[in-house]
């Protein structure tokens, strides 16, 4: 038989639990323990992701612009109002969709702070995730970015960081130019993830007449994406009964082609003639909100033909989270 070979007691780095970065599930764990991740720390993490928090922006102003920049806009910010006021040194905080090379949030030089809202979590709760980055960016050094880790499950949530009077007032651009205060002096390594994002991104734009709708512009088509904050069946209902009686679409060659369901609110879709601005969907955005809130006050039951349409819009539905 093989001799067996002697085994070594190095001394192994002393990390407590809530530095423990996440890595892939069959890397060795960071704690040093010997193991791979998902045997070690990983089960803590993994046991973390199931309990998922269907409504993590709920409670916040803006919950559904937050919902849509989360899962629809490419390039946008919002300022942000801290419950307890902004700490020395840090000028302001901002909102974004994405930062460059993914960072979960950034310190800049000045002190202010970029949280980015689309990168991956590791938790459940995308609140407190995002809660424990703000934090550890108001306290990084100027000029450095914050890395993901797994935030701590006793960790506070967005609702308890952030003033619940405060605006939330989304600011949608053209491109990812606001990463970059002084374009001439950025690195090379944060000037070509700017160009691929750049090219990459969708036009989008807010609609101003109605709130958390988004009108974007692809190739062949244009979309209005419209997060709601109604509760789901009470909303399909009333979609149906619109779409049963002609009166859901935007205009003519418009059409309400079934919805996302993304952070537990529904976001109807309509399609749009490519030559259909988001300027030319103001008013017939308008108009159907007024249809849309006479139909939800109804509480009849839906007809046979109501019944179809809401099968139909229900088979269409897509389930982005």
């Amino acid at each position: 038989m093989a001799k067996k070979r002697p085994q070594t007691k190095a001394k192994r780095p002393q990390i407590t639990d809530g530095e423990i970065p996440v890595v892939g599930a069959r890397e060795p764990c960071p704690c040093g323990s010997g193991r791979r991740y998902k045997a070690c720390h990983g089960r803590a993490a993994a046991h973390a992701a199931t309990e998922l928090v269907h409504r993590p922006f709920e409670g916040l102003p803006g919950e559904c612009d937050w919902v849509a920049l989360r899962e629809l806009v490419p390039a946008a910010t919002a300022g942000l109002t801290l419950k307890d006021g902004l700490p020395d040194g840090v000028p302001a905080v901002t909102l974004a969709t994405v930062l460059p090379m993914a960072w979960p949030a950034l310190r800049r030089d000045d002190g202010s702070v970029l949280l980015g809202l689309q990168n991956d979590t590791s938790s459940g709760d995308i609140s407190r995730d995002l809660a424990d980055t703000l934090q550890r960016a108001l306290e990084a050094e100027p000029g450095t970015p914050v890395q993901g880790r797994r935030a701590p499950a006793d960790g506070p949530r967005l609702q308890d960081l952030l003033d619940p009077e405060g605006a939330f007032e989304p600011e949608v651009h053209s491109g990812f130019e606001f990463w970059v205060p002084d374009p001439e002096n950025a690195s090379p390594e944060v000037t070509a993830s700017l160009e691929r994002a750049n090219a990459a991104a969708i036009p989008t734009v807010k609609l101003q007449g109605v709130d958390a709708a988004y009108w974007c512009e692809t190739p062949e088509k244009n979309h209005l994406r419209w997060v709601m904050p109604h509760p789901e069946e009470q909303l399909l209902d009333a979609l149906a009964r619109l779409h049963a009686a002609g009166r859901s679409s935007l205009g003519e060659g418009t059409r309400l082609v079934g919805s996302f369901r993304a952070h537990g609110l529904t976001v109807p879709v309509w399609d749009l003639p490519s030559g259909v601005t988001a300027e030319d969907v103001e008013k017939p955005a308008a108009e159907f909100a007024e249809r849309l809130a006479t139909a939800l006050a109804t509480d009849a039951p839906l007809t046979a033909d109501e019944r179809r349409a809401r099968g139909g819009l229900t088979n269409r539905q897509v389930t982005l989270s």
